[in-house]
């Protein structure tokens, strides 16, 4: 069972990163592929001042040696990665996906955001898993 999150949990930029995906799904519709809402958020971020890094590639590590690489879409204020869709309907997997990247990457807090359907869809992921006195993966 999913634990209810207080006001105190999201005192973090999600808020404005949802607010900046409203304004671009909002402008362009649905339809297009993935990387124009990526270049889309990516200047709406800018307009909002919020510091972020676009496809920030971290490293992937299984019993301690390094397997892989993989690049969120976006990490802002150092804190919250972001991984972008542009389907029709989320599915498990998609989210499977994004809770993998958090607790691969040692993250607290992310954002899946999908511009494919008729409106915006979100999800406020937690890394249950969290471990603040480890370092992320960033290469």
């Amino acid at each position: 069972m999913e634990e209810k999150r207080s006001p105190e949990d999201f005192k973090d930029c999600t808020g404005k990163i949802i607010g900046c995906a409203m304004k671009v799904h909002s402008a362009l519709g649905n339809g297009f592929q993935e990387v124009i809402y990526q270049r889309s958020l990516e200047i709406e971020m800018a307009y909002e001042g919020l510091e972020f890094k676009r496809e920030r590639e971290f490293a992937i590590f299984y019993r301690g040696q390094h397997v892989g690489t993989r690049r969120v879409d976006f990490f802002v204020e150092e804190e919250i990665m972001v991984e972008l869709k542009a389907v029709i309907l989320l599915e498990d997997v998609h989210l499977a996906q994004a809770t993998n990247y958090l607790e691969a990457y040692n993250m607290k807090t992310g954002l899946l955001i999908n511009f494919g359907s008729k409106s915006l869809t979100f999800k406020r992921l937690t890394n249950k898993k969290y471990k603040p006195e480890i370092n992320s993966n960033f290469l």
